[in-house]
């Protein structure tokens, strides 16, 4: 049975939030899954452009698993609203932002699409990929 920490109050009643809201993931749980083996899936909403030297856009991350059947879009941690529970989907609308998020939560290396709608899924797996004998 889920802990105290999942549940919130609306009113009268109590809520279980990873039933309520079953595809999403906060950023603590986020690092766990990673860390754990699952993959971070990097979603470009936006096309990137530079201005100065700083790289803009709208990037959002997804947890997935290698066969594809778990997938949890990264939201903020839920803050109270009018006593009611608010969570909003993480977008980062800086390559550096989601370059320093993605590096403290473990990935040793950060792939970012560029264009509308690509996508890049990452590992924190420091196997290398290349298998070639020299």
């Amino acid at each position: 049975m889920p802990g105290p920490s999942s549940w919130r109050t609306t009113g009268v009643e109590e809520i279980e939030l990873e039933k309520e809201t079953p595809n999403v993931v906060t950023e603590p749980r986020f690092r766990k899954l990673v860390a754990s083996g699952y993959l971070a899936e990097v979603v470009c909403q936006a096309a990137a452009y530079r201005k100065a030297s700083v790289w803009y856009g709208e990037w959002i991350v997804r947890v997935v698993s290698s066969d594809g059947t778990f997938e949890k879009l990264l939201v903020t941690t839920p803050r109270k609203v009018d006593d009611m529970d608010e969570i909003k989907v993480r977008v980062f609308r800086t390559i550096n932002g989601l370059t320093s998020f993605m590096h403290e939560a473990g990935f040793r290396h950060v792939d970012v699409p560029l264009f509308d709608d690509e996508r890049t899924v990452l590992s924190t797996s420091t196997k290398p990929t290349d298998t070639k004998k020299s």
